[in-house]
């Protein structure tokens, strides 16, 4: 395994921006094992939930948001489940699609995307508050950016030709992660729940 220090993952955010098949290739090599990348997917969510709360709570009384919002526990469940549900979405959707690898290749490339795309939203908010007009150039780029790694990431995790196979998986997936979070929100009882 390699020598995971700073200046590694340093050099390995470098890749995944520039060349995101040549980084899925090292992440997946590290064959990290399945309590770590699990763990590492709950705090991807921890930080999700923070970062949702905090913009429910400074744009409170602009958009109607659903109660779930003011309840942070409840969102922390809500958004692990929509990506447990997603990235067994991918998994299998690019399996049906004649893709080859395992679950935990994906796990891993989706957790390290989700750690870049966390320093990238926080840079993100930062920007929107100090200056709203460069914040949303900066949130265009990182939306761009950020579907061109993941799609790479998703052809590489799959074995699949291109990048262009990856979008097919992440779309039929999408449906197929909208269809089961409707079924996590019935279970937890969010379904009929409405804006407050």
């Amino acid at each position: 395994m390699a020598d995971l220090d700073r200046a590694y993952f340093f050099d390995l955010a470098q890749d995944t921006l520039r060349q995101p098949r040549k980084a899925a290739a090292q992440i997946i090599a590290l064959q990290l094992p399945r309590d770590v990348l699990w763990t590492g997917l709950a705090l991807v969510a921890v930080f999700n939930t923070v970062l949702v709360y905090f913009l429910a709570g400074i744009s409170s009384g602009a958009l109607p948001l659903p109660s779930y919002f003011d309840a942070p526990l409840t969102l922390f469940m809500l958004l692990t489940g929509v990506l447990v549900v997603y990235i067994h979405a991918l998994y299998w959707t690019g399996l049906a699609l004649g893709g080859q690898g395992a679950l935990m290749d994906v796990l891993a490339l989706f957790v390290w995307f989700n750690i870049l795309r966390a320093v990238a939203q926080s840079a993100v908010v930062v920007l929107t508050l100090a200056i709203p007009a460069m914040g949303l150039l900066l949130s265009l780029v990182v939306a761009v950016w950020g579907l061109w790694i993941i799609l790479n990431f998703i052809a590489a995790a799959l074995n699949l030709p291109s990048a262009f196979h990856g979008l097919a998986v992440m779309v039929i997936a999408a449906i197929g992660a909208i269809l089961g979070l409707g079924i996590i929100l019935s279970l937890i009882g969010l379904g009929g729940q409405g804006a407050t």
